[in-house]
C-alpha cells in the first residue's frame, strides 16, 4: 500500500490518480493504433476518449457515493464527494457513464457507433489493469482473509481501515484477468466477423471475470450483500445479458445485410 507516490513541494501526488491517468493515456494510445487499421482517425478516437473519460469519472463516482453514502459521506463535508484522489470509483458506474457519454457523442456526430466501440473495447480492459493497481496502492477493494502463499497484508494503522491480516490480493487477480482479457480482445479484433462483436465480447467476458473475483472480496459489509451476491455480481447479470443480446442482434443484422 502506497497511497501517495511522492510530493511536488507540499502537493501530494496520489497513486490512484496517477494510475487513473496512465489508464486513460495508454487506453487512448492503443485505441488510436487500433483505429488506424479500420480507417478511424486519431482525432476521432481522442474526441471520443475525452467524452468517455468524463462519463467514466462522473458515473463511477456517482455510484460510489450513492452506494457508500452512510458509510463514508454522511456527516462529512460535501467536498468529500469530489475527492476522487482518495479512491472511491465504482467500475460498473464508470462503464455505464462512459457508454452513455460515448453513445451520445457518436450519435451526435453521426459516426460508426459499433465500429468505434470495437476499437475502444480492448483499451477499456487495459485501462482497468492500471485502475486495479491503483486500488492496490490505495489500499481499497481488498480481499477476504486467507492463508494462501500469495496472500498480502496491508500496513497497520492505514487510513482506510483495511485489514492487517493476510487477505486475497483481489486487486492483482482483477488486474491479471483484465490484462488477459485485453490480449484476447486485441487478438479477436483482427478476426472479428461484425461490428460490435468486440464490445459485446468485452461485456460478456468482464461480467464473468469480475463476478469470479468478487467471490474473494472482503471489503463489503452485510448491508451491501443482496441474495448472497455483491453489488458488482448483481450488476454483472444485466451486463452479461446485454453483451449476449448485442452479439446476437448485431450478428444477425450483419447476416441480413450480407444476404
Amino acid at each position: 500500500m502506497h497511497p501517495i507516490l511522492f510530493h511536488l513541494g507540499s502537493f501530494p501526488v496520489h497513486a490512484y490518480g496517477v494510475m487513473t491517468a496512465l489508464a486513460f493515456v495508454l487506453g487512448l494510445w492503443t485505441a488510436t493504433l487500433r483505429g488506424r487499421r479500420v480507417n478511424i482517425s486519431g482525432e476521432i478516437i481522442a474526441d471520443v476518449t475525452l467524452w468517455v473519460m468524463v462519463g467514466t469519472i462522473i458515473g463511477a463516482r456517482t455510484v460510489y457515493v450513492v452506494t457508500y453514502w452512510k458509510d463514508e459521506f454522511a456527516g462529512q463535508p460535501l467536498s468529500e464527494i469530489f475527492a476522487i484522489w482518495h479512491g472511491g470509483l465504482v467500475y460498473y458506474g464508470g462503464l455505464i457513464g462512459a457508454s452513455l457519454a460515448g453513445i451520445t457523442y457518436l450519435r451526435w456526430k453521426k459516426l460508426a457507433l459499433w465500429k468505434i466501440a470495437d476499437v475502444m473495447a480492448p483499451s477499456i480492459a487495459l485501462g482497468s489493469v492500471f485502475g486495479r493497481i491503483g486500488c492496490l496502492l490505495n489500499g481499497c477493494c481488498y480481499g477476504r482473509a486467507c492463508d494462501a502463499p500469495w496472500a498480502i497484508s496491508f500496513p497497520p494503522g492505514n487510513p482506510l481501515g483495511s485489514p492487517t491480516t493476510p487477505v486475497h490480493p483481489t486487486e492483482i487477480y482483477d488486474a491479471l484477468l483484465n490484462f488477459a482479457l485485453y490480449l484476447f480482445l486485441a487478438w479477436l479484433f483482427r478476426r472479428k466477423k461484425f461490428d460490435g462483436q468486440i464490445f459485446a465480447a468485452y461485456l460478456i467476458c468482464y461480467a464473468i471475470t469480475r463476478s469470479f473475483v468478487e467471490y474473494f472480496r472482503g471489503d463489503y459489509n452485510d448491508a451491501h450483500h443482496h441474495f448472497g451476491l455483491t453489488p458488482a455480481q448483481l450488476v454483472s447479470v444485466p451486463i452479461f445479458v446485454t453483451g449476449l443480446a448485442l452479439a446476437v442482434i448485431l450478428s444477425r443484422r450483419t447476416e441480413i445485410k450480407r444476404g
